[in-house]
């Protein structure tokens, strides 16, 4: 499967299982429709890890959680991106980002088959602060919920 920066995806149960617990991953929900789905980039260091950020329509919860916390920290945080999917408000969960390779991902996400997708503007913004959140980890400054770097570094090591 070729996996396409900016798109969408589904993960396999098999990732959840194997990693899910040790890496505080959200579960795959079944009820009907798959979810969550993830918005995709590949990693700029090695061309094996593909960087999965999940996204909620929860945006009213995630607004709430932004504006507490930039008050608190008086700058802008790292853990949300807010945008527009299928004509819908949706958050991205920095926060919740993750690595994976090719083989644990199910598929791309479309609806009457055409891909599902966002502005490149926003495309831009989601991978930015999700690079920032990166360099922060490297530099043992932990924001995001898992230990993104040993994470990465367990999956090439199964490579």
């Amino acid at each position: 499967m070729k996996i396409e920066n900016g798109r969408f995806y589904f993960i396999k149960n098999e990732f959840i299982k194997k990693y899910g617990i040790k890496y505080n991953l959200m579960k795959n929900k079944e009820t009907g429709t798959k979810r969550p789905c993830y918005f995709c980039f590949k990693d700029k260091t090695n061309e094996n890890i593909i960087w999965f950020v999940p996204i909620s329509k929860q945006y009213a919860k995630y607004k709430s959680i932004y504006k507490k916390k930039k008050e608190k920290i008086h700058r802008e945080p790292f853990n949300f991106v807010f945008g527009i999917v299928k004509d819908e408000n949706a958050v991205f969960l920095i926060q919740n980002m993750f690595p994976t390779v090719e083989k644990y991902i199910e598929e791309k996400y479309k609806v009457k088959n055409n891909d599902v997708t966002i502005s490149i503007p926003l495309q831009k913004e989601i991978i930015e602060k999700a690079e920032s959140v990166l360099r922060l980890e490297e530099k043992n400054i932990h924001v995001a919920f898992s230990n993104l770097i040993n994470f990465r570094k367990e999956l090439l090591d199964n490579l």
